[in-house]
């Protein structure tokens, strides 16, 4: 009689699973928008229904005592995706759920297992969702970069070194250069992400267990690459480092985005910059209250503080895996280092505003360009290449040229021929005193010309067109690959999630 009411029980909650997984499908979306749809609860139930099914199919589990206890699971995960329910993420707050809903039977789950590497387990699978997160947000930012950086490839603009304008350089080569140390933060991430991709389960606290739990195959089920081979690496040092390398990733790059920040907020110290925020108020930029012709650029300003708030966050896993003993918590928390990578998630979409925001005028560029002397070095260099004059004293020559320049406030296209060839000639007194200046006038004008200058560049990696069109052809593949390996790794979790799924529902067949 009982063994009877046992079956109805189960064929009854087997009847509403259906809709209760629908039920569950359908908060977990909502809990993506915060979380990526996978907590702690999450993953602990995943984990005890990949038990469930790989215990029974090995015969480590009693087949008529299976459906109670996943029936039990299914009732306690279809309450924690209630609304406002609560989502326990301590085992020995989890199976005691499961015993209410399923009787002491539940428990023989936990064979083989520990909160060590079931704790474990789940923070590396949650780190994972954060870095596919990070790398979604990279690549698309990246994107913007490169495509703006195509588009200015021939916009001649000032590059400062030190603080001051230095050289001529196409915009886009320099675009192309912050685009360059992002896609190495995108190889730092996918680099990191195959030593998060290992999974603890099955290593209980630290050295195994004498049950023989089938590791790979539930390593699979959570859709994790491998298993961390050593048992007492799984939980106790594997599971305090991978923090600390995630977090030197978040400060690369808010260091890189910073990095870009301050070079477009140097242009707003002028009265008249040649790239700024489009002036939408209150989005990208802010009137002064007291001061009507202020535009403050806030998008810029308030990324910045979140970027330094970003890398305040990434010295928390350092700071907290300090000085610990092998398998302390302290480094592991998976709220703090999950605020950590999402708060880098979002600064990032913000760099991807900002340069979506910005305005890039080229006449003013050159105007710049042309009231300075960046173009001074290029002479120097044309007398050695084409006229085999020592780098030394062209750099003497050009500097003297500069020096008049600014005694007599004389612009570089101004600059009298006339006297080029006199502070040659004493620039050279001691080397060639019968030397005249080698170049006619034409092509003295010509190497002062900050568009010929750009030109005319021949190193490889340089601004001139054939290697911009090389290495943006180039930074769009790194992309497209970025994007491809995002997906798959995504898809492959996915459909272990489904597979999952899939073979604990025939676990509640009475």
């Amino acid at each position: 009689m009982i063994g009877v009411i046992l079956k109805d029980e189960v064929k009854s909650i087997y009847q509403n699973s259906i809709a209760a997984l629908v039920l569950m499908a359908a908060c977990n979306s909502a809990l993506a928008q915060k979380n990526n749809g996978r907590d702690q609860f999450f993953w602990l139930g995943q984990i005890n229904k990949a038990s469930a099914v790989i215990n029974t199919d090995e015969g480590l589990l009693d087949p008529s005592k299976v459906p109670k206890i996943a029936a039990g699971l299914v009732k306690v995960l279809e309450d924690g995706a209630k609304p406002g329910a609560a989502r326990p993420w301590r085992v020995v707050d989890f199976e005691p759920l499961m015993i209410r809903a399923a009787g002491q039977d539940a428990s023989l789950l936990h064979a083989g297992r520990s909160s060590q590497d079931m704790f474990a387990t789940y923070r590396a699978a949650i780190m994972r969702d954060n870095l596919l997160d990070l790398a979604d947000e990279l690549t698309k930012m990246s994107e913007t970069l490169v495509r703006l950086s195509e588009k200015h490839a021939q916009t001649i603009v000032p590059n400062y070194t030190n603080g001051i304008a230095a050289q001529p350089n196409s915009l886009g080569h320099a675009w192309l250069g912050h685009a360059a140390g992002f896609e190495r933060d995108a190889q730092r991430i996918r680099e990191a992400y195959a030593r998060v991709d290992r999974s603890p389960i099955g290593t209980t606290v630290l050295n195994g267990t004498s049950w023989p739990l089938n590791r790979t195959r539930i390593s699979q089920y959570l859709g994790f690459e491998t298993i961390v081979d050593n048992a007492y690496d799984a939980a106790q040092i594997s599971s305090s480092e991978y923090p600390v390398e995630v977090a030197s990733i978040v400060t690369s790059i808010g260091l890189h985005s910073g990095h870009f920040i301050q070079d477009v907020m140097s242009q707003y110290g002028q009265i008249k910059p040649w790239i700024y925020l489009a002036p939408l108020r209150a989005v990208n930029t802010q009137v002064s209250s007291a001061m009507p012709q202020k535009q403050n650029p806030v998008l810029l300003t308030e990324t910045r503080r979140e970027i330094s708030s970003s890398l305040t966050l990434a010295l928390g896993p350092l700071m907290r895996a300090h000085n610990i003993a092998p398998g302390m918590q302290d480094p592991k928390e998976v709220e703090s280092n999950t605020e950590m990578v999402q708060s880098a998630v979002q600064f990032i979409k913000r760099m991807d505003r900002i340069l979506n925001a910005l305005v890039v005028d080229p006449e003013r560029a050159l105007e710049e360009l042309n009231s300075d002397w960046t173009a001074s070095q290029e002479l120097a260099d044309v007398l050695m290449r084409n006229y085999k004059v020592p780098f030394r004293i062209g750099h003497d020559f050009s500097g003297e040229i500069v020096k008049y320049a600014k005694r007599h406030d004389i612009k570089p296209l101004e600059f009298p021929y006339a006297q080029a060839k006199r502070i040659y000639k004493e620039a050279m007194k001691d080397y060639d005193p019968q030397a005249e200046l080698p170049m006619s006038e034409a092509e003295f004008r010509k190497t002062l010309d900050p568009i010929v200058i750009v030109q005319n560049r021949a190193t490889s990696g340089g601004p001139q067109a054939s290697e911009m069109k090389r290495m943006i052809g180039l930074a769009n593949e790194k992309i497209k690959e970025q994007k491809q390996w995002t997906s798959g790794k995504r898809e492959k979790i996915n459909r272990s999630i489904a597979q999952l799924d899939q073979d604990f529902m025939k676990l509640l067949k009475p």
